[in-house]
């Protein structure tokens, strides 16, 4: 049978053309959108202007990217070698995260079309501004990064390619990524230090910004973790166990600095009588915290937990969930002023979700069987 036909059969499974028409329903909701207007296709309002595509499109779809920068560092400036096979694939996720994460600010602003406005009508006094410019850059970044794997693939503009993959541009792009995800990623947390009587006290917090780098961390590395596991599955190879394990660790050793953090700052303030109130908050809090935190923290610490995939799946998942609730929990489910109403998004909003997910799948299982993402040179990894 022809190579490139065996290689199709491997891709068009009745998995993937669920993806495709997620994707498709998702694509014909955001022409929608964008045809009427924020008003009839959302559940948004004056006291709810941010919902859903704010909270996971933007908030945690960043978080979830973090493996990028994350695992780049690892790689490249820690020289940590055994890290450099996942290395492109992480860049690839926080490549494709980031493409989405800009379709979901598109979709949710009330002008999308006067995007443009932050590039030319500069207010660098504005937290909102500094995340724009970031994101664009870091997006960049990312597609510099991602524009070599393309072009091996497709054989052409060789010297661009060549140029790109020189270890002092490597190195530089790895260098101003992580510049920007700091950036960025702590500022989507200092949004909300303009509000302190939006948010619970158990989520609000003089260092917010930084506990959304922090934990964005976490997500990352977890992230990176799930997608080297089922990237395995896919190309039917043996799990990298190293790797694993590493990650494993890594995520502990980032929860753990997350956790006693977080819990000093809600300490020093005086906060801790909320925790045990058991009410919604309390319960929300619980969760994510003693759950998706210190349970995940504890068992992926254990080797035990580490030379099991099942186990690996279940605890880094439910560090991404953890994250995923912390998000949704700062942006609008646990506003501690009751008067502003209950909010629960439109179908349309969660079919462009749903849709932005899918379209993100679909790609990342494309480019990873037609582009060179696991065919690491040996002088990389060197």
């Amino acid at each position: 049978m022809d190579n490139s036909m065996v290689i199709k059969q491997k891709f068009f499974t009745p998995r993937t053309y669920i993806l495709l028409i997620l994707g498709i329903i998702g694509i014909l909701t955001m022409i929608y959108r964008l045809a009427v207007g924020l008003g009839p296709t959302t559940n948004l309002s004056d006291t709810h202007p941010w919902g859903l595509w704010i909270a996971f499109d933007v908030m945690t779809g960043v978080a979830l990217a973090a493996g990028g920068f994350t695992v780049t560092f690892a790689a490249y400036i820690a020289n940590w070698k055994k890290y450099k096979p996942i290395a492109r694939a992480a860049t690839l996720t926080a490549f494709l995260g980031y493409l989405l994460v800009v379709i979901g600010l598109f979709m949710d602003i009330g002008k999308p079309f006067a995007f443009w406005h932050p590039f030319f009508l500069w207010n660098p006094h504005s937290v909102m501004f500094e995340i724009i410019i970031c994101v664009t850059l870091y997006t960049t970044v990312l597609t510099l990064e991602f524009l070599p794997w393309l072009l091996e693939r497709l054989n052409v503009l060789t010297g661009i390619r060549d140029f790109l993959e020189q270890k002092t541009v490597v190195f530089f792009l790895v260098i101003l990524g992580i510049m920007l995800s700091y950036g960025h990623q702590s500022s989507l947390g200092g949004l909300f230090l303009i509000d302190p009587d939006k948010l619970h006290p158990l989520w609000y917090s003089h260092i917010m910004h930084h506990l959304f780098f922090l934990s964005a961390i976490c997500a990352g590395i977890s992230m990176v973790s799930i997608e080297t596991i089922i990237s395995a599955n896919l190309r039917k190879v043996e799990y990298e166990f190293e790797v694993l394990q590493g990650l494993a660790r890594g995520a502990a050793i980032a929860l753990l600095v997350y956790f006693v953090i977080r819990f000093l700052d809600i300490g020093i303030h005086g906060k801790l009588h909320f925790i045990f109130q058991w009410s919604k908050y309390s319960i929300l809090f619980l969760i994510e915290m003693g759950l998706c935190v210190l349970v995940s923290m504890i068992f992926l610490s254990c080797r035990t937990i580490q030379r099991s995939v099942p186990s690996l799946l279940v605890f880094h998942s439910l560090v991404i969930f953890g994250v995923i609730l912390n998000r949704f929990d700062v942006v609008f489910l646990t506003e501690s002023n009751m008067g502003r109403g209950f909010y629960f998004p439109s179908w349309q909003e969660i079919a462009i979700t749903l849709g932005l997910i899918s379209i993100g799948l679909f790609l990342y299982k494309l480019i990873v069987t037609y582009l060179p993402i696991f065919d690491v040179p040996s002088d990389q990894v060197a």
